[in-house]
């Protein structure tokens, strides 16, 4: 019998980690117990109130937003002190099908952090004209994870494509993301947890690189699926949270870890578009080493 802790971030999101939730009760029993920890991260929206009712999680409210990375944190070395074998990270804005947790313990004789399928919830595509009702559900968000490495970005295979079967190989990959990676808890013994000065976005990739670096698989599990309302937490894709954490991460991430070539090409890229407000504060951080929360106001 294998012991799971779940753990799930709120921000100001208690519609959405409400239904998650509720979702997570619903996961059929198999060779495992789980247990969930909602780490609320700062949310001054009654979040923390409501979510202090609920009597078959725990919630550990944080007086701050510690971001992705600091808030996850918390609630992993939480479950760790639980004695839990496997930490499931999952996004707060996703809905899990039944047989999702039996399906990812299954695989751990594959790999030692898993992802597992992901579509777009019905509705949050991001080209919402392009598919027909019938299609709504099975678009794809995440079918397995690469990255970029001349371009410092990850790239989610089949995305935006209706799914026919055909992402239903297990295959190793290189990256999981961080909306949902079933990982061994030797990981975090071993290479330590996100980091923090990431706050938001590309703390997963750096994980799995440091994960791969010390030796453990990242694997992509078919079988398991969810439904992800994609990026509701930072005001959608393409918001201005969005736009600052990635620029300046992408060069904490390229300078951390890729080839001199890369770093000139994505910093000289991040220069030619300096002029935006939002990319010139994402720059100065970098420069100045203002990392974590930065100097963008949430």
């Amino acid at each position: 019998m294998y012991k799971v802790v779940i753990v799930l971030l709120n921000f100001k999101g208690l519609k959405n980690t409400i239904s998650c939730i509720e979702s997570l009760r619903r996961i059929k029993k198999g060779n495992f117990e789980f247990e969930i920890i909602v780490v609320d991260n700062g949310s001054d929206d009654g979040s923390k109130e409501a979510l202090s009712k609920l009597h078959d999680i725990q919630l550990i409210a944080l007086e701050k937003n510690l971001g992705y990375s600091g808030g996850n944190n918390v609630g992993i070395k939480e479950a760790l002190k639980r004695g839990s074998e496997y930490v499931l990270i999952l996004n707060n804005d996703t809905i899990v099908e039944q047989n999702f947790l039996t399906r990812m313990v299954n695989c751990v004789k594959n790999g030692d952090i898993i992802s597992p399928k992901i579509y777009f919830s019905p509705g949050f595509e991001f080209h919402k004209s392009r598919y027909d009702n019938n299609d709504r559900g099975r678009v794809v968000w995440y079918a397995g994870g690469k990255i970029d490495w001349e371009n410092i970005i990850g790239i989610h295979m089949g995305v935006d494509e209706v799914d026919n079967g055909q992402f239903n190989k297990k295959m190793e990959v290189e990256y999981a993301t961080g909306a949902c990676m079933f990982v061994n808890s030797k990981v975090f013994e071993k290479v330590g947890f996100f980091d923090e000065k990431y706050f938001l976005y590309l703390e997963d990739m750096d994980f799995c690189v440091r994960a791969k670096k010390a030796g453990f698989s990242i694997v992509f599990e078919p079988r398991a699926v969810i439904w992800h309302k994609n990026a509701s937490a930072s005001g959608g894709s393409g918001s201005k949270l969005q736009d600052y954490y990635i620029t300046r991460n992408r060069l904490l991430f390229a300078f951390r870890y890729a080839k001199l070539k890369t770093k000139l090409a994505v910093f000289r890229q991040v220069l030619k578009n300096i002029d935006n407000h939002i990319r010139r504060k994402a720059f100065w951080d970098f420069i100045t080493f203002n990392f974590g929360r930065g100097s963008f106001k949430l």
